[in-house]
């Protein structure tokens, strides 16, 4: 008997595993997990805006970086908790609106903002003598803002065209989160105008985003190339290795999930990948920009020397 989505109350989601030893040790993993995500994010977000030294475009945009994984692994994780040792797998329909909701308008901000941050870079390299002036205060800020604007404005159209998709059948959601593949699945039908939306949703939030980024490093190539000693090259590619990573790596699963037609998602494969981006991916940025970062590790030093001080 179908029902239409005004019906559906509720979605229950399946997670991982329906094996309770297992649902405890990946309650350990997550838990573990996120304890990182929160701590690195968090301690990265004090030293930059506590550091004077760090009180740079760069780290601006690194911070801000830090509060959107910080938030977006929040809107997830705990959720993700509350399944592993509960029997109540349900989530509210409201619930799942608002979940779906913050993690598209999160995720699209992240997409913005590694594009800016990208510019950051090629500005830093291309012309250092006047890198202040080209990235100002002001720039800074309109870019963060138009990052955030432009991600949940998308998010609007995504998550009105998706909850007003027919859902018939099971509730069931094969995911440990309320995310587009696994609702489709419950569609009774997708039509062609619902397909078009996300693509050009992925268009304006993933490729738009992605060519500017591959745009801005083509020119920081041509930039360190200019630079006549090896070491200077080394140098000048070093501050942007650890945001080529980022992108890389986000970018990598964002598009392995959403570029491909609603009739090839794979939920199994695809739960994994969406473990990396939305779980494992914000407690790896704070170690992507501050393990090889000389900044970060002497106000890290400062910060434990104040606080020993102290006690």
């Amino acid at each position: 008997m179908e029902r239409s989505n005004h019906t559906v109350t509720e979605f229950i989601l399946v997670g991982f595993t329906t094996d309770p030893t297992m649902q405890l040790v990946l309650f350990v993993v997550f838990l573990g997990v996120y304890s990182l995500t929160v701590v690195g994010n968090t301690t990265l977000i004090v030293l930059i805006c506590n550091d004077s030294r760090l009180h740079t475009p760069m780290y601006f945009f690194i911070g801000n970086l830090s509060f959107l994984d910080l938030w977006y692994s929040s809107v997830y994780t705990p959720k993700i908790l509350m399944t592993c040792i509960s029997e109540d797998k349900s989530i509210s329909f409201a619930g799942c609106v608002c979940q779906f909701f913050f993690s598209a308008g999160l995720a699209y901000s992240e997409c913005y903002l590694l594009a800016a941050m990208a510019y950051d870079r090629y500005a830093a390299i291309s012309n250092p003598l006047l890198y202040a002036q080209s990235v100002s205060r002001t720039l800074c800020i309109c870019l963060v803002t138009y990052s955030y604007t432009g991600g949940f404005v998308n998010a609007i159209i995504l998550t009105s065209n998706t909850f007003t998709l027919d859902f018939c059948g099971d509730n069931v959601i094969d995911d440990f989160f309320c995310d587009v593949p696994p609702l489709v699945k419950l569609a009774c039908d997708v039509k062609e105008s619902y397909q078009a939306v996300l693509y050009f949703l992925l268009a304006s939030n993933v490729i738009t985003p992605t060519t500017l980024i591959l745009a801005s490093y083509l020119f920081i190539i041509a930039a360190i190339l200019r630079i006549r000693s090896a070491q200077g090259r080394r140098k000048a590619f070093s501050t942007c290795s650890s945001h080529l990573l980022s992108v890389t790596l986000y970018y990598g699963s964002i598009l392995y999930i959403y570029s491909r037609p609603s009739s090839n998602y794979s939920l199994e494969r695809d739960k994994m990948v969406s473990t990396f981006y939305t779980v494992l991916f914000p407690m790896l940025n704070p170690m992507i920009y501050s393990l090889r970062n000389k900044d970060v590790k002497e106000a890290l030093k400062k910060l434990f020397r104040l606080t020993h001080v102290e006690v």
